[in-house]
């Protein structure tokens, strides 16, 4: 399925002599061909068959067809976030664009680049309440960083080009580019897709201030408690190396957001795992006792600092480094905003430091990783290594950290308890290897991220860590993963339970477990061998490792694993709602 640079460049060729007379549906085959696009998810409706009709007519891009509208963007999405490209997801009009929403929502609170495209009415009969019709700009509008609806079909090619440039560059963030049926069955005079797209009120920094570089060095260097807090912006802005080498060269303590695992090695040292409401004694310590913060493509939300005032109590310089301004500032107030695009103002500090030959106080840092030293030998991640009775989730996710620490490995996750222990016993060596909802925290997303992952990585390991309440929100897509073989493995940590609202109802609302217990769950090992696949049930301890040595052997088929957990087993650290992030609660002894 690749794309030949021959049919790239006809898709793009911009010859008035060479124009064509083209369907709109045509146009926008040719758009997504000249972007090179190579996988498009989606499901056919009434207001899309002129572009589905297209499709048919050629053979460089894949359509997979999902079961779900929702699944179709979730799985562009784990695309986009596994690849850095753009994911390119098409649904019809009405419910296929209401079905849609949670997944382009989800893109945006992540800032996903991606383009959605949406069937619409015929232009005629807008606003008149016709079969299968919604205001999808207005719905969508609060969601996405643009949306178009397009009226004529001579717009479709710069539209479509305005909407792969406005996905990818700046903050990334979903376009949704709405065409109604008449527009996409009109034909006109095709003479090219734009090289180019010059946008007048849409100029993105990338360069960051030259004169605030240097006041942050200046800063950094006079530091005696420094620390490196990174979020999904260094990720997403292929910052990697440029902060890996930033933090050698100046030899500072890192740590990361949920968003930002895989920045840093999560064995390296100088990495003090993930901060937060579940984030670790020495990450959260050490962000509220720092005495000069560089923060990196993060934005200080409500679960990574807790309650803003508490933060707030201890003094500090911040150091704020953002594409996008309106991040910074915003929740906390900063000393030195820097906006621009985070790998170039990295490289920029990086260039800084080796100039003015400075050196940080080793004398203060050297004592500031002695206190760091003392609030690791906490443990706070510990839990009952030696139970034999009944399996813990955190020994499921260290097995499987342990056997696929070396493979090229990725693994996306639903949203829960899961979630927190991936996060915190997974140590992410590579960016773009953990792939989770962490803004809008959608249930759900774990087997479409992972099919849409396979198909971009089909030589990798991919694993879905799931629990028994996310995985039945999409669970259909285990038959596109049959259709379009992309054989996932799914580690589902069964507790019969939705885990974080049960943990939350145990602790605020003193044991009353309102509608939180699965009582009715069906037989997982049957459901995927009715879809096609494999499944198995591990209910002990030392049943564990082989079950997920022999799924690993399986490649190419697709393998549930329905592990039975500790169902009274809660994900610690805590910092409850409304509290500061030193405040954390490490176990049922602190309660």
């Amino acid at each position: 399925m690749e794309i030949s640079k021959a049919e790239i460049s006809a898709a793009a060729a911009t010859s008035g002599s060479n124009s064509l007379e083209l369907r709109g549906a045509e146009i926008l085959v040719k758009a997504l061909q000249a972007e090179s696009v190579k996988y498009v998810w989606g499901y056919p409706g009434g207001a899309v068959l002129h572009i589905y009709d297209a499709f048919y007519k050629q053979d460089t891009i894949q359509h997979v067809l999902v079961r779900h509208e929702q699944a179709a963007v979730h799985a562009a999405d784990g695309y986009a976030r596994a690849t850095g490209d753009v994911g390119v997801a098409l649904v019809t009009s009405g419910p296929g664009v209401t079905n849609a929403v949670t997944g382009i929502a989800t893109a945006y609170m992540d800032s996903i680049p991606m383009v959605i495209i949406t069937g619409q009415v015929p232009t005629a009969a807008i606003g008149l309440d016709a079969f299968q019709e919604c205001d999808t700009v207005g719905i969508t509008r609060p969601i996405v960083k643009h949306n178009f609806l397009v009226k004529d079909v001579r717009d479709v090619a710069l539209v479509m080009k305005k909407a792969f440039h406005i996905a990818r560059s700046g903050r990334p963030g979903p376009v949704v580019v709405d065409i109604p049926k008449d527009v996409s069955f009109n034909k006109t005079a095709y003479t090219g897709y734009p090289e180019k797209v010059e946008m007048r009120s849409y100029n993105p920094v990338r360069k960051g201030h030259g004169g605030q570089v240097r006041k942050a060095v200046q800063l950094l260097m006079a530091a005696k408690r420094p620390y490196i807090y990174t979020g999904g912006g260094v990720i997403l802005g292929n910052a990697t190396e440029e902060l890996r080498t930033l933090a050698s060269l100046l030899g500072f303590p890192v740590t990361n957001t949920l968003m930002g695992l895989g920045a840093m090695p999560g064995s390296d040292p100088q990495f003090l795992g993930m901060l937060g409401m579940h984030g670790t004694i020495e990450a959260n310590n050490a962000m509220q006792n720092c005495d000069v913060l560089l923060a990196v493509g993060a934005r200080f939300d409500d679960r990574v600092i807790g309650n803003p005032k508490h933060f707030a109590s201890s003094d500090r310089k911040i150091i704020h480094i953002d594409i996008d301004p309106s991040s910074i500032s915003k929740r906390v107030k900063v000393d030195i905003p820097i906006v621009g695009d985070v790998k170039d103002v990295l490289a920029d500090l990086i260039a800084t430091v080796r100039e003015m030959g400075a050196k940080p106080d080793a004398g203060a840092l050297g004592a500031w990783w002695e206190t760091i030293a003392g609030w690791r030998k906490r443990d706070c991640l510990k839990y009952d290594r030696g139970n034999k009775e009944v399996i813990k989730p955190q020994h499921v996710i260290e097995t499987l950290w342990n056997m696929t620490k070396d493979a090229d490995t990725y693994v996306t996750s639903d949203v829960g308890q899961h979630q927190m222990w991936a996060a915190q016993f997974y140590k992410f060596k590579e960016p773009r290897r953990w792939i989770n909802s962490g803004g809008l925290g959608t249930m759900g997303v774990g087997i479409p991220y992972a099919m849409g992952i396979k198909l971009a990585k089909p030589d990798s390991e991919v694993y879905c860590i799931t629990g028994e309440g996310s995985v039945q929100m999409c669970i259909q897509e285990l038959s596109t993963c049959l259709q379009y073989n992309t054989p996932i493995k799914i580690v589902s940590l069964n507790n019969r339970y939705l885990g974080m609202v049960r943990q939350w109802q145990e602790l605020d609302y003193e044991g009353r477990y309102s509608h939180s217990y699965m009582d009715a769950l069906p037989n997982f090992v049957k459901l995927a061998e009715a879809y096609g696949h494999v499944g198995m049930l591990i209910e002990k301890p030392q049943d564990v490792e082989p079950a997920l040595r022999e799924a690993r052997k399986l490649k190419d088929r697709t393998v549930f694993m329905d592990f039975r957990t500790d169902p009274t087993e809660n994900v610690w650290p805590m910092v409850k709602a409304g509290q500061g992030i030193t405040e954390m609660l490490l176990g049922s002894e602190d309660l």
